[in-house]
Formats: C-alpha cells, sequence, structure tokens
C-alpha cells in the first residue's frame, strides 16, 4: 500500500514536470528568416534544447571523441535565462539576455547562436508573452555599432546578412557643422570591415529612426562607415509621403573631423539681381590648427561677391578667426536710368591669448571696419540690428610686462573708430604706452607708508600717437595719410595723502609734462586773399608745461532705522563731498603774433592744431566742487529662513559737480551738471538721467552774461539740458515661484563688437551666408508636454529715452522715443515676436519686424516681415535643422 503511494506520488511529479517543461518549450520561439538568395541562411533552434540543456551528472561523461574547433581566441559568453554547449552539433546556445565576447567583436542579444564548426554566430530578439519583442541585438567591431532586428555573421570571412539595421554615424564637414546621421535599412550585407549594401534605407537626422518625420529613401546604396555613403535613386518622404524631390544617384559624406569637400550653393531670384548662387564654395582644412572657408555669390545681372573665413586654435595658447568679405553690386542694366555700380567690404578679425600662455606678455585683437553702407546694402547679409548701429570700431593691441622692479608695462595699439552716418574714420596708427610703476622714495618698499612724507610718490609714464583723420573714400589710399598728427607727452606726476582729524583725507599733487610733435603751425595774414593762412612746418618742436592741485574730501553717513516688524528696516544715506584746487601757470613763451587787417595783434601759438594742442596763454586757478549720494535700504527677506534682512539699492548714485575759476573775467562758475541712475523692481528696470543748470542768465540773443539769474528775476539756475533713460525687462521667468530672486539678466543692450545690439530690440538678424542649424535637441518638456497649459514664456523689453534741450530759451524736446520688443511662445513649438519703437517728436514708427517662427522637429521655419520704412522687406525659411542636410530648405525673401 505504502508503494501505491509512491509509485502515485511519482507518476504525478513526473506529469508536473512535463507540463513544466513544455509550457517553456511554448516560450522558446524558433526564429526562421524568409529563405534569401544568398546561401547564408538562419539557423533554427532545435526543439529538445530546454531538455537538452538540463544539467548532467558530473561523473556521466560522453566516451566519444569529438574534434573540437579551431578558435584563435577565447570565447566569452554568459545569459541569464541558460547557457549549452553542444558538442555533437558544435553550437553554443545562450537564450534571455545573452552576451557574447570573442576578439574585438561585441553581441548582445535575447537570443545568440554560435556555430564553431562554422565559426559563425547568430543574433535574434525575443518575444514576451504579450507578443512584444525585446532585447534587440546589439552588435559592435571596432567602432562599427550595428543595432538589427537579427543579425548573421562569420568570423573568418567577416561577412554578415543584417536584417533591420540602425546605425548611427557622426558627420559632417569641417567648420560647417557635424551632427549624427541614422541609417535605418530593411536588409543590409557586410562584405567587410569597410563595405556595407543595403536594400531600401532610410536616412533621417530625427531622432525616431523607426518612425521618422522625414527621411531619404535609398532603394540600393553601398555604404563605408566614418566615409561615406552613395545611393541610387533616391527620394525624400515627409511622413511617409513621398515627395518630387528625387535624385537619379547621390553621395552622402559622413567623415568625422575637418575635411575638404565642396559646399553647395543657394539657388534664387532677386527682383534687381536677377537669378543667383548663394555660398557656394570649398572647404580647406589645412592642418588640425587652421581651416579655410571660401565662399561666392553670382548674379545673372553681373554683381557677385566672395568672402573667405579662417578659424585657428591652439589650446592654452591662442584661438582667433578673420573674416573678409567683398560685394561687387550692380543695380539694373546698361544704359538704363537707374543703372549704378558699387563696391562693399567688410573686414573683422579676433584673436584672444590664453592669460595662462604668458602672462608677461600679450596680444589681443578685435577689428571690424569695412565700407559704410556694408550693412544696410549688402547683397548676402541682411542684418537688420546693424542697419541701426552707426559706429563700426577696431583695437589691436599689444602689451608687455617687465616685472623687475620698478616694473614697467609697455604697449602697442592701433584703434580705428567709423562713423557710417558721416564717413568719417579716426585711426590711430599706432599709440605707444608706457609707464612706470609708483615709487615712494622716503618709505620702505613693503613697509606701512603714513604720513606726508612717507606716502610722497611719483611716477613715469610716455603716449606716443599717430593720428589720422580721414573719409571712407579715401581709406586705404595715400592720400589719408596727409594730415596725419604725430606726438608724444611725456608726464610725471608727483602726489601725497594724508588724514586730517581722522575723518578728513587730503591729497597735494604735481604733474609735469614735456610735449614733442613733429609739426607745428605759423599763421600769417595774406592781403591779397584778405585770409589769415595757416602753413604747416614740419620738423621736431616741443614744449613743457606744468601744474598743481590739491583736494579733500570724507565720506558720511545718515542712517535712519525703523521698527524690526516693517517691511523697510534701515535707510543708509552715503555722502562724499570733495572740494579741490588746481592752479598752472600761464606760457606765453610759445606764443606769437600776427596783424590782421584791421591793424590789431593777434596772438596764437604755433602749437595749435598739433595732437596734444598749445599749452594756456593765461594763468588758471579754479575751485571745483563735487558730491556723490548713495541711498540704500534693508528690507525684510521674504525667505523665511533668512536671518539677516536683504540689503537693495533705492539710488545707485546721484551726483552734482561744479567749478569756479579765479582768473575768469567773467562767468567764473560754470554750470551745475548732475547725472544718476538706479535700478529697481528686482534689478529689472534701470534709469539713468542727468542735468545741466545754469546759474547765469542770457541776453535776448541767447548770449550767456555776467549777471546771475536770480538777480535777473529768474529761478537760481536755469534747466539747459537734460536727459533720461529708463529700460526695462520683463518675462514669464519672473512669476515663477522657483525662479532665484537673485538671478539676473546679463543682456544689456550694448552694441556687440559685430556692430549689432545684442538684445531684440532693433530686430534679429537673418545672415542668409549660413542659416543655424540646431540639430535635434529634443526637449524633455516638448516630449511631454505638446501645448502649454497655463505658463506660457513670454518676454517683454522696453527702452525709453527723451531729452531736453533749452540753451537759449528754445524749450524744446530734442529727441522722444519709445522702443520695444516681445516674444511668445504660444506652444513649444510655436513662437512669435515683434521690434519696434515710436518716435513722438517725428510722430512716427521706428523700424519695425514682425517674427514668426515654427519648430517642426527635424526642420524649422522662419517668417520675418518688415512691413515698412526704409528696409521694408520679408523673408521666409524652412528647411532641415541638422547641419548635414541643410541644403534641403527653400527661402524666398524680397529685395528693394
Amino acid at each position: 500500500m505504502q508503494s501505491n503511494k509512491h509509485r502515485l506520488l511519482f507518476y504525478l511529479l513526473l506529469f508536473l514536470g512535463v507540463l513544466s517543461l513544455s509550457a517553456q518549450e511554448d516560450k522558446v520561439i524558433p526564429l526562421t528568416v524568409k529563405k534569401q538568395k544568398d546561401s547564408i541562411v538562419a539557423p533554427l533552434i532545435p526543439a529538445d534544447i530546454i531538455n537538452k540543456s538540463q544539467k548532467k551528472d558530473s561523473i556521466t561523461q560522453d566516451s566519444s571523441k569529438t574534434k573540437e574547433p579551431l578558435l584563435v581566441d577565447l570565447v566569452k559568453r554568459k545569459a541569464e535565462g541558460y547557457m549549452r554547449y553542444d558538442r555533437k552539433e558544435q553550437k553554443i546556445y545562450l537564450y534571455d539576455k545573452a552576451e557574447l565576447y570573442y576578439q574585438d567583436t561585441e553581441l548582445k542579444a535575447g537570443i545568440i547562436i554560435m556555430d564553431l564548426a562554422k565559426n559563425e554566430v547568430y543574433a535574434g530578439r525575443i518575444k514576451d508573452s504579450t507578443g512584444v519583442y525585446s532585447q534587440l541585438p546589439d552588435f559592435k567591431q571596432g567602432s562599427q555599432v550595428v543595432k538589427p532586428d537579427s543579425i548573421r555573421f562569420n568570423f573568418d570571412t567577416q561577412k554578415a546578412l543584417i536584417w533591420n539595421s540602425r546605425t548611427e554615424q557622426q558627420a559632417g564637414l569641417g567648420s560647417i557643422g557635424s551632427d549624427a546621421m541614422k541609417v535605418y535599412a530593411e536588409k543590409t550585407k557586410k562584405e567587410n570591415d569597410s563595405v556595407y549594401f543595403m536594400s531600401r534605407a532610410k536616412i533621417t537626422t530625427s531622432n525616431d529612426t523607426i518612425n521618422p518625420d522625414y527621411y531619404i529613401l535609398v532603394r540600393k546604396g553601398k555604404f563605408v562607415p566614418g566615409k561615406k555613403m552613395i545611393a541610387g535613386y533616391s527620394n525624400m518622404y515627409i511622413a511617409d509621403v513621398p515627395t518630387p524631390i528625387a535624385l537619379p544617384f547621390a553621395y552622402f559624406p559622413m567623415t568625422t573631423g575637418n575635411t575638404a569637400g565642396l559646399i553647395f550653393p543657394t539657388f534664387g531670384s532677386d527682383p534687381d539681381r536677377g537669378y543667383f548662387l548663394q555660398n557656394g564654395g570649398y572647404y580647406f582644412p589645412i592642418n588640425e590648427f587652421v581651416d579655410l572657408t571660401l565662399q561666392g555669390d553670382f548674379y545673372t545681372n553681373g554683381s557677385y561677391g566672395f568672402r573667405g573665413q579662417s578659424t585657428y586654435i591652439k589650446r592654452y595658447k591662442y584661438r582667433g578667426n578673420v573674416n573678409i568679405r567683398y560685394e561687387n553690386q550692380i543695380n539694373s542694366q546698361k544704359g538704363f536710368e537707374d543703372y549704378s555700380r558699387s563696391t562693399n567690404y567688410n573686414i573683422q578679425i579676433s584673436h584672444t591669448q590664453d592669460p595662462k600662455n604668458n602672462p608677461n606678455s600679450r596680444l589681443s585683437a578685435s577689428v571690424n571696419l569695412g565700407s559704410s553702407d556694408y550693412y544696410r546694402s549688402s547683397l548676402n547679409q541682411y542684418n537688420v540690428p546693424n542697419t541701426q548701429n552707426n559706429n563700426l570700431s577696431s583695437s589691436v593691441s599689444y602689451s608687455k610686462t617687465f616685472p623687475e622692479y620698478p616694473s614697467v608695462n609697455l604697449s602697442l595699439t592701433a584703434t580705428h573708430n567709423q562713423n557710417t552716418n558721416t564717413d568719417v574714420i579716426n585711426l590711430t596708427l599706432p599709440t605707444m604706452q608706457a609707464s612706470m610703476e609708483r615709487i615712494f622714495p622716503f618709505a620702505k618698499r613693503d613697509g606701512l607708508k603714513k604720513g606726508i612724507i612717507q606716502n610722497i610718490n611719483f611716477q613715469y609714464d610716455v603716449n606716443a600717437q599717430n593720428q589720422i583723420t580721414t573719409s571712407d573714400s579715401l581709406f586705404f589710399k595715400s592720400e589719408m595719410f596727409d594730415d596725419a598728427k604725430v606726438g608724444a607727452r611725456h608726464r610725471i606726476p608727483v602726489s601725497t595723502n594724508f588724514k586730517v582729524f581722522k575723518q578728513l583725507s587730503v591729497s597735494l599733487g604735481g604733474s609735469y609734462e614735456d610735449i614733442w610733435t613733429l609739426e607745428t603751425y605759423d599763421k600769417f595774414y595774406d592781403a591779397d586773399t584778405d585770409a589769415v593762412i595757416s602753413e604747416k612746418i614740419n620738423g621736431f618742436d616741443r614744449y613743457n608745461k606744468y601744474s598743481f592741485s590739491a583736494s579733500l574730501g570724507t565720506t558720511m553717513y545718515g542712517t535712519w532705522t525703523f521698527d524690526e516688524s516693517k517691511n523697510i528696516q534701515a535707510i543708509r544715506h552715503t555722502m562724499r563731498p570733495s572740494i579741490g584746487y588746481s592752479y598752472s601757470p600761464s606760457f606765453e613763451e610759445t606764443y606769437d603774433e600776427y596783424m590782421n587787417a584791421d591793424g590789431e595783434y593777434i596772438q596764437y601759438s604755433r602749437f595749435e592744431g598739433t595732437l596734444n594742442g598749445a599749452p594756456g596763454l593765461t594763468q588758471s586757478s579754479s575751485l571745483s566742487f563735487s558730491l556723490q549720494n548713495t541711498l540704500e535700504a534693508k528690507v525684510k527677506d521674504r525667505d523665511s529662513t533668512a536671518t539677516e534682512p536683504k540689503k537693495i539699492s533705492l539710488l545707485s548714485s546721484f551726483n552734482i559737480s561744479t567749478n569756479y575759476n579765479f582768473q575768469a573775467d567773467s562767468l567764473r562758475l560754470s554750470p551745475f551738471r548732475i547725472n544718476g541712475g538706479t535700478t529697481i523692481l528686482n534689478k529689472k528696470m534701470s534709469i539713468n538721467f542727468s542735468a545741466n543748470l545754469d546759474p547765469y542768465a542770457i541776453d535776448n540773443k541767447g548770449t550767456r552774461i555776467n549777471t546771475l539769474n536770480i538777480n535777473n528775476g529768474g529761478s537760481l539756475a536755469r534747466l539747459t539740458s537734460a536727459r533720461a533713460n529708463i529700460g526695462y525687462s520683463l518675462s514669464s521667468k519672473m512669476f515663477d515661484k522657483k525662479e532665484d530672486e537673485d538671478d539676473e539678466d546679463d543682456d544689456d543692450g550694448y552694441v556687440a563688437a559685430s556692430g549689432g545690439r545684442t538684445d531684440d530690440l532693433f530686430g534679429r538678424s537673418d545672415d542668409f551666408s549660413d542659416r543655424p542649424g540646431n540639430p535635434n535637441d529634443e526637449d524633455e518638456e516638448v516630449k511631454e508636454n505638446p501645448l502649454y497649459k497655463n505658463a506660457i514664456p513670454w518676454d517683454v523689453r522696453l527702452a525709453y529715452a527723451v531729452s531736453y534741450s533749452n540753451p537759449n530759451r528754445q524749450d524744446e524736446i530734442s529727441n522722444h522715443s519709445l522702443m520695444f520688443s516681445g516674444n511668445v511662445d504660444l506652444t513649444p513649438r510655436w513662437k512669435v515676436g515683434v521690434s519696434s519703437g515710436y518716435d513722438f517728436k517725428n510722430q512716427g514708427f521706428s523700424l519695425t519686424q514682425l517674427r514668426f517662427e515654427r519648430d517642426l522637429k527635424s526642420f524649422r521655419l522662419n517668417f520675418n516681415w518688415t512691413p515698412f520704412g526704409t528696409y521694408e522687406r520679408w523673408y521666409f525659411f524652412i528647411g532641415i535643422k541638422s547641419s548635414i542636410l541643410k541644403d534641403l530648405k527653400w527661402e524666398q525673401r524680397s529685395q528693394r
């Protein structure tokens, strides 16, 4: 009876075991492939692989001898499901998170079968209970990575068959840009390490290679990893819809790093210059430190332009770039009344040196010069902000420090300043400056300096210049040097300082100057022409002058404290009054006389009109006064965890200054100059103001008279001029509770080195020579939130300016304008913006620009429109964001 129970229990356990093994076999999906013409086919998984994979007694051994395959290296393998080596079939089976490592090959997949006899490996996916495939193969050989649905690879021949492969190649052309190009092919045959043949391959830069928003379908192609892809008939698909954009054959460069190659031009038409090819050229990677890009534009009416750009960099030493543009512009056709021809050019150079490279020697350059109307009439680049800028400036400097005591700083600087409205150009070629460090002859070098004697110090500095003033039409011509002025100024200042009553700071000083010049001017009256002639005399000449000065100043504080429960807990007023006296004698010995037509003798100096001018004819003795004020407050911090109140600025500065000339016969007191500024609203609004107050009255002709205005029936002083500027920036981030209150906007709207503003008050620029390409920068917020809920990002910037002029009782507003710009992100991919302004004095709108931007994932759409004014025009662009395929675009613009 007991044995029957044992027998029944044994059969029950055996039945459950069979069911369990059967269930496991159901989970193993035999991998089969459609029969191909190629002799290589995917192997079938044996049906009894589970049973054969069961562990056996280690004592039991197969007595038959099997010839082991020859392997040149060890095979490392592992799997979470099971691992089995079939000696009879000479195959290794790995299932579930299988990994295999052999030589330079790494393979990860759901299932891996390695045939040791043929030295081949097969890898594929596995399907879970819901029918979803997972654990796609990840095949890596050397630097090449392939992620297919299944793969069969022979280690001896290096050949492989790959189904539904996914590869990613970093492709680019030097400085033009580099992005990842993704290739998805239904079937790929690998011939060797450098050649792949593909069938029905999709090429795209979209992140989604399975369902990309666009792709180029290549029916047949040859793929060389890291170099190129040569394709047969190919056409573009958008949202799986074929487009007429097709090519009978195509070439896709996929090289990494800097590689020479053609830059394909942009085709289009211009209403004034006909059809054109723009931005075509060639890229030269000279070496690993320097490259060169040459591009050109050609128009059917004869206009043309070319550009050369070179970028260089040497890590930890220096970096820079050179950009040269030239354009020959032809309007209309010869024989027509509106025919004209002009040339434009622009040169930009930038060079910076790493401060750690040589602390005692430094070379820097920032050059932006060219034709005055370059930005306004350039054929290739229409830059809205730069059209409103009327100044181009450049500076190239070299400085050298000699650190031995006393140290000496030497610098050579060439500067350029160009007013594009008046075409006036000012140059210094060059300016040489040298200065010796301050020396204290009556004190130890490293000791404390106390008292009037120990604080006595002197310096030496020299400034030599070759100054040129010319016009745009004479620039780069020999005539520009005709009126050059050359001179030097040597200066030795001596000073000391000390305290009086521990509160007053006293400074005493004097200065000696020696002025050199290479030209002087002789004046005489010419009776024949009835004019005063100024004759230039070339040759070295010099004069010296000296002066004395003294100043007394202090700092005073006034604090008002309030109850700690109040929002404003304290206000502090800081005043820094100072009074100064300066004296310089008369230098009559440098003056001569000539007799005019009325027989009067007129004094003049032969140094008038030279670089540093002439010394004073009359003795000067004047007293100056200034008062600087700041106002600060301590307020309760909104952060409840803060232990100290927060300090804010109520008035950053409020300054008053004037001077009194003891030697003047009349009008001894100069106008009071007032200026100040502050920032409020968490530093989002800046306010600056200035004014001039004249204490003297004027006559009916508007001339100042030696009568105080208050004695002439007026106020204490006349307001002769005033100016105020208010800037305000507002954005949705200001209302974000998570925003750091100390976060400041670094964009203050100053003029950039390239000539335009850094903000968009004058609009945003459209550079047709190189559309900016942001590769697929998919934002998680965009993926998860296709539409904004309550928080729509936006920003607004305002700039208000008003000027008042009243020196001769004209009582007029000379300038009164408001500039504004704003941007709104309607959705994460829809943005609109506007830049405009209104001139209240002339009663008209200033430069106005409307902007529309649409992010289409792999594409970008832009439309900018200037609806009226001198620069009335529009611009439309749609194209792929990736720089690899940036030539797949369509742009249209109007030009007047």
